[in-house]
């Protein structure tokens, strides 16, 4: 062998050595990050009872005899579901549009994050579902700062690993679709259902799934019924479709035809402020300030309930239809009668009322 081989063997396996050690030193900061961030290194981190039990503002339900909710009391209007009561459809749009390998990690994908990086994050984050949980619920706005940013991301990773070691696949699914927002009140996947097609989620389509699906990359700008947003929020749900197809969840046939549908809204806009039985709620209301206040309603840990916060579930008499017929009767006749009444005062000189101009 020539010298000038031997030379050229030399700086490849030097070469070759160092590539090794750069691998080796860069697992290592790895390791060493995610062990700094468990340990608080990078900022407060959620307990374990945290975890458990992560804060939401739920909105306390007034449910009527025939089982309708007829107002609620809330700072936030989320009512929060189960994974059953979750159509299949929006679970697997879900999947397919964010998350194609949530099954398969445990809360980090090494194989999208490892894309992103190459690709500079030109086709978008390498977030899991779960780390998009883990945002919403500690973590909070991305920040501004790059610095920043990049400490907020390992904080993500670190609690998203901890989810998915507290929950099953099925309750991150639950928790995330409870915690999203979807503009006009809508918080969480049961108002939203309400409010834009007026019924619960089990009854969803595939296509209505799909909406919220595509509403979830950014809601106002993929809005169904913004009138600036439609256009968008139509081009994003057939990418939805495109995703399922893609993944097998539904056929290309099937995708051709669910991308040929024209979107359409139920819209039901909700206000806590309005609704059936309004003087009723205002007397309940009262009501259960002064029963959350006695000591004998506490909570287990103690400390009284919030009905703006705690979601309770307050069942009464009343039937709705019958409060529905019962409201409209009295704007029926009331001005009938209220132009009777005034006339007759009019002419009353010993009435208790005053400046009466009707």
């Amino acid at each position: 062998m020539s010298k000038k081989q031997n030379e050229q063997e030399s700086s490849f396996k030097k070469y070759t050595l160092w590539l090794w050690r750069l691998f080796i030193a860069g697992l290592f900061g790895i390791f060493l990050i995610f062990l700094l961030a468990g340990w608080g290194a990078f900022g407060k981190l959620p307990t374990f009872e945290e975890l458990e039990n992560p804060k939401n503002l739920l909105a306390t339900e007034v449910i009527s005899q025939d089982g309708k909710t007829i107002g609620t009391y809330a700072i936030e209007n989320r009512t929060p579901i189960s994974y059953k009561e979750l159509p299949q459809s929006i679970v697997d749009a879900l999947v397919a549009t964010e998350d194609e390998r949530f099954y398969s990690h445990s809360g980090i994908d090494f194989k999208g994050t490892a894309r992103a990086a190459i690709k500079l994050g030109r086709d978008g984050g390498a977030s899991t579902i779960t780390q998009q949980l883990a945002k919403l619920l500690f973590t909070g706005e991305r920040s501004t700062n790059k610095s920043q940013r990049v400490l907020q991301k390992v904080k993500e990773w670190v609690i998203a690993i901890r989810l998915e070691r507290q929950y099953t696949k099925q309750e991150i699914i639950a928790m995330y679709l409870n915690k999203q927002g979807f503009l006009f009140q809508a918080v969480g996947i049961r108002s939203a259902s309400r409010i834009y097609f007026n019924k619960e989620p089990k009854d969803l389509t595939i296509e209505e799934a799909a909406v919220f699906v595509a509403m979830l990359k950014n809601p106002r700008q993929f809005n169904p019924q913004r009138e600036i947003s439609k256009a968008k929020s139509l081009t994003r749900r057939n990418v939805v479709f495109a995703q399922m197809a893609r993944n097998e969840m539904i056929t290309d046939k099937e995708k051709d035809s669910l991308q040929k549908l024209p979107m359409v809204l139920d819209f039901t806009p909700e206000d806590t402020s309005f609704g059936v039985a309004t003087y009723f709620r205002e007397y309940l209301r009262a009501f259960l300030k002064d029963w959350t206040e006695q000591e004998k309603n506490f909570k287990p840990d103690g400390t009284p309930y919030d009905i703006y916060r705690d979601g309770l579930k307050i069942y009464v008499t009343i039937d709705s239809r019958m409060q529905e017929y019962a409201e409209e009767a009295m704007k029926e006749h009331m001005s009938n009668l209220q132009r009777v009444f005034f006339k007759a005062q009019k002419t009353n000189k010993t009435a208790p009322f005053y400046e009466l101009t009707k």
